[in-house]
């Protein structure tokens, strides 16, 4: 009894904090123009799925966190709308930077920012969607609506998870958590200390299944990356790439550019901000003849030494081009950028030194494939090498390739699963 009691009134906190989050974002969303995306958005969820759903409609609900999480999901989505063609697709985000780029998607029917975890918003959503297949990727668990999806006995799995026994699940209150986690039919995991994690807790129909963002970009392989811009500057010089690239990172790239001599190399820079004040303060800080992307149309790019490039959507065929790839968010505290989309390409990688939550790096760095850098120094020396070093620098790109060409195939073990 104690126990039921404890959980109850961990429930109870829970649904409260949920609530005074809702009045929390509100406020915020005054003075925060992401935030405002989310509150406006979230009011608009439930209109949307009553144009865009019907009574009889079969559905299937996909349900991302952010970007990277729909990127990770994406090529298992497109597996299941080809296997369930008479099925409406529900595609689901939490955060405006998932939805606002991803909102247009030809992947789903209706893409709409999730509701918050409230009991009637998981009631009231499901009452609308009931899906037959619903699936969550890597984490943003949502025990309401998972509670809900357990309680209605309707199919739901999680992919590409990735746990650490810090989390609530693994601990003395989480049982709240852990009870969502049971509403999963299988739980696939990146590696086996997540499976090991949610054995601890009893919880055992569970697949290694690893990654499916190596599956992701090994299907960039299969498309045309042509870029005719990138050709005209980079000609046959040796290329550079930083993508995803934050302040901190831009700062060792900008000391490096402007005290590099050699005039056979080749910058482009794809920052992760591409506000024009921040744009204009990364050009105005490089001393070579530099242009940006929304200027090539009326200069001549193969005269140019650095391109920034001041758009999104190109960067994951930009990095066919490079012979040295640099992935931003590591040298300080935003998060490592996805290192995969280079990795693919067979170029060696250079991140910073805060990648402890990204298996994929640990592996690389261990494989000597991806360097690891701290400061402008180990950057400079690092970077220099592998501009001067063709045979280390192919080598480590060859590392690299190999890397996801052996860890893909989740995809193949999940849609088999599924099958059954």
């Amino acid at each position: 009894m104690y126990f039921s009691i404890k959980e109850r009134t961990l429930g109870i906190f829970y649904n409260f904090t949920i609530y005074l989050a809702q009045f929390v974002l509100h406020v915020l969303s005054l003075f925060n123009a992401k935030i405002k995306l989310g509150v406006r958005g979230r009011k608009e969820t439930f209109q949307k799925l009553k144009n865009a759903i019907q009574k009889n409609d079969k559905t299937l609900w996909f349900h991302c966190a952010s970007l990277g999480e729909y990127e990770q999901g994406l090529p298992v989505f497109r597996a299941l709308k080809s296997q369930f063609p008479t099925h409406k697709i529900v595609l689901t985000f939490f955060s405006p930077s998932g939805y606002e780029i991803r909102k247009n998607t030809d992947i789903a029917d209706v893409v709409v920012y999730l509701p918050l975890d409230s009991k009637h918003n998981a009631k009231h959503f499901l009452n609308m969607v009931n899906p037959e297949l619903t699936i969550f990727v890597k984490y943003d668990i949502w025990p309401n609506y998972l509670k809900e999806v357990k309680k209605r006995n309707l199919k739901a799995i999680l992919i590409s998870a990735l746990f650490r026994k810090n989390q609530s699940f693994f601990k003395f209150y989480g049982k709240g958590m852990q009870e969502a986690l049971f509403a999963f039919e299988h739980i696939f995991t990146q590696d086996n200390d997540s499976k090991e994690l949610l054995e601890s807790i009893n919880y055992n129909s569970v697949t290694i299944s690893g990654d499916t963002r190596f599956d992701r970009v090994y299907n960039q392989l299969k498309i045309d990356n042509t870029l005719d811009f990138v050709n005209t500057f980079k000609q046959n010089k040796l290329c550079v790439v930083a993508g995803s690239t934050w302040p901190e990172d831009e700062n060792l790239l900008i000391d490096f550019i402007n005290n590099h001599q050699n005039d056979n190399v080749k910058f482009i820079i794809a920052p992760h901000n591409i506000k024009s004040n921040q744009i204009s303060k990364l050009k105005s800080s490089l001393n070579k003849k530099t242009i940006l992307f929304s200027e090539k149309d009326s200069n001549d790019l193969s005269q140019y030494h650095v391109l920034i490039i001041d758009t999104i959507g190109l960067l994951s065929k930009i990095y066919s081009y490079a012979n040295i790839a640099y992935v931003g968010g590591a040298i300080g505290n935003t998060g490592l950028h996805n290192t995969l989309e280079p990795a693919v390409f067979g170029v060696p990688i250079i991140i910073g030194n805060h990648y402890e939550k990204f298996p994929e790096a640990k592996s690389m760095i261990k494989n000597q494939g991806m360097f690891s850098i701290s400061n402008q120094g180990e950057l400079n020396i690092i970077l220099s090498d592998l501009i001067t070093n063709q045979t280390k620098r192919e080598h480590s790109g060859r590392l690299n390739f190999a890397y996801i060409k052996k860890n893909k195939g989740a995809v193949i073990q999940i849609i088999d699963f599924l099958r059954k």
